[in-house]
């Protein structure tokens, strides 16, 4: 193929795929307003509902959901893990949310991939992108896997930047499933303990996840230019 015929073959394509981001954000942003999803999403005993209004497929409606709040990226998750674990329990709660959390990470990482940097430039600010450019460009398989471990960094936008990055698909998967176990977890047994009103327990699990998401949040500067120097 001559180069003219290469440069309008990748003119074309980038076209293509920009009216498809357009479209694809438009029919995402109509099926939020119509469902009033930008509002049940901040509101626990409405979410509940939600959720318990498609019984007996309501496990199905859950995982749904978990995989919209990962590809909406700034959408909060902590919320509805907390939920998984409150309406099925920690075992079934974890498993619900870890296949949602999969299916939505995996699918961010795949819109990046096919829409780049365009969908990039759309979802992640510039900060947020320029925090985590090194390790995308460094490939950083193990300090990304440490990053969905620590609590306060954004994992629902780390997913789309590592799209663009060279790190295969199925490392991706295992990273950020093994990355967000734990956390997951933690939600869930948060949520069982509080709907069987264990309130001393709670506090101490919530104080708990409360001090280390303290501290990971205020130090999160420090402990990603910390990970820069070890991987460099």
């Amino acid at each position: 193929m001559c180069k003219g015929h290469q440069s309008h073959f990748m003119k074309n394509s980038l076209t293509l795929r920009i009216t498809l981001l357009i479209l694809l954000v438009g029919a995402a942003s109509w099926l939020f307003i119509y469902f009033d999803l930008h509002l049940i999403f901040k509101n626990r005993p409405q979410l509940i509902l939600f959720i318990k209004a498609f019984h007996p497929y309501d496990a199905v409606a859950f995982v749904l959901l978990q995989i919209t709040q990962v590809v909406a990226a700034p959408i909060p998750g902590e919320l509805t893990g907390f939920i998984g674990g409150y309406l099925y329990g920690p075992l079934w709660g974890t498993i619900y949310s870890t296949i949602g959390l999969t299916l939505g990470s995996w699918m961010a990482f795949m819109l990046a991939r096919f829409f780049g940097m365009p969908l990039l430039g759309r979802l992640v600010k510039k900060d947020v992108f320029e925090k985590f450019e090194h390790f995308m460009e460094h490939k950083g398989m193990v300090v990304s896997f440490l990053l969905f471990l620590i609590p306060g960094f954004p994992k629902d936008y780390l997913c789309y930047i590592l799209g663009v990055s060279r790190i295969p698909t199925w490392a991706f998967l295992v990273i950020s499933v093994a990355g967000r176990l734990i956390g997951t977890i933690m939600l869930s047994v948060t949520g069982n303990v509080a709907r069987n009103e264990q309130y001393f327990l709670l506090a101490v699990i919530v104080g708990i996840g409360a001090v280390i998401f303290i501290f990971a949040y205020y130090y999160r500067d420090k402990i990603l230019e910390s990970l820069k120097k070890k991987k460099g």
